[in-house]
């Protein structure tokens, strides 16, 4: 359904598509779930923190979701639209759905966890009639994470948008975003997830997430990007923790980059981060090893605060962590 055709559309860097939520992260840290009795409310989901990642680092950038139609959708909306995201395609959800909720807990550093209640969510109710292939021609990016092609009519929303992306020359970001509950099986995660990773330009993920993606077959990094460059992707970064990451070109590079050391609060954020600051400084013109820097000092500046979207850093705050650790 095309309801702005023939008008103007501003120019995107990027569009992410898919889940929007609300996480509640635990004040009382260092105690279990069952003995926290207060938590801060966030704008949450991977395409969300995304979205707000790299808008607050100045690029360009609107989001396609389905939310609910009430005080939790309100907040969502709210937040992004305040946060300079093109909300325009968020569609409320008038059928009663809510949005997804996410609890965490913060054991430690180490022990770190989440307990999602992700059952008949809007975000996975998503369509096509949602949004219009104009919109989608505006971006020069558009990222798809793993979650949205975990169930129908999300899953064909998000195969669409792809479709539409690779016929128009916008490049396709591939954020693998694993969350076994919200998948029925092994074959629909393989068979779906494997479609998109064959058909996007850049892959970004943890190297637990490249075995979920093939099937757990235990593959080295080596293989794992080698079958991957059969198809369409020029670049694949593999991300390590601690250890850093590796990133891949098609043309035989490998790039290798280190995490920063930093006072951990908290693991979870810290993919969603990287994302950003990687993809900013290749908006940027960056290179490939500058990119990974940019996303590791990211992730080290929202892993050590205690929320995610808004611990999502400034380009300055980036830069000098980078400065301070020598580059």
């Amino acid at each position: 359904m095309d309801l702005r055709k023939g008008m103007t559309m501003t120019k995107l860097d990027l569009i992410t598509l898919g889940r929007a939520a609300v996480d509640f992260n635990a004040n009382e840290i260092h105690r279990p779930m069952e003995e926290t009795m207060t938590f801060t409310k966030y704008v949450g989901g991977s395409p969300a923190n995304v979205a707000i990642g790299t808008s607050k680092l100045g690029l360009n950038v609107g989001m396609i979701s389905r939310i609910s139609d009430d005080q939790h959708g309100n907040f969502v909306l709210d937040y992004m639209t305040k946060a300079g995201i093109d909300t325009k395609y968020f569609k409320k959800d008038t059928e009663g759905r809510k949005i997804g909720l996410t609890f965490t807990e913060i054991k430690s550093p180490e022990e770190c966890s989440i307990l999602m209640y992700r059952d008949n969510v809007a975000d996975l109710y998503l369509s096509v009639d949602d949004f219009d292939s104009d919109y989608i021609n505006t971006a020069d990016s558009l990222l798809v994470s793993g979650t949205a092609l975990s169930q129908s009519p999300s899953r064909e929303a998000a195969l669409f948008a792809v479709d539409v992306a690779k016929k128009n020359d916008v490049e396709v970001i591939f954020e693998l975003d694993y969350r076994p509950y919200t998948w029925k099986n092994d074959e629909e995660k393989t068979i779906y997830m494997t479609e998109v990773a064959r058909k996007a330009d850049i892959i970004l993920g943890t190297r637990d997430e490249f075995d979920v993606l093939e099937g757990g077959k235990g593959l080295s990094d080596e293989d794992s990007v080698k079958d991957l460059f059969n198809y369409s992707p020029n670049l694949i970064v593999i991300k390590h923790g601690v250890k850093g990451s590796k990133a891949f070109t098609r043309d035989g590079q490998i790039i290798e980059g280190k995490a920063y050391k930093t006072e951990v609060l908290k693991t979870f954020g810290a993919g969603d981060s990287f994302a950003s600051g990687f993809i900013y400084a290749l908006k940027k013109d960056k290179s490939v090893e500058d990119a990974l820097k940019y996303g590791s000092a990211a992730a080290s500046i929202v892993v050590s605060k205690h929320s995610s979207s808004d611990a999502m850093p400034t380009v300055s705050e980036i830069e000098e962590l980078i400065k301070t650790h020598g580059g």
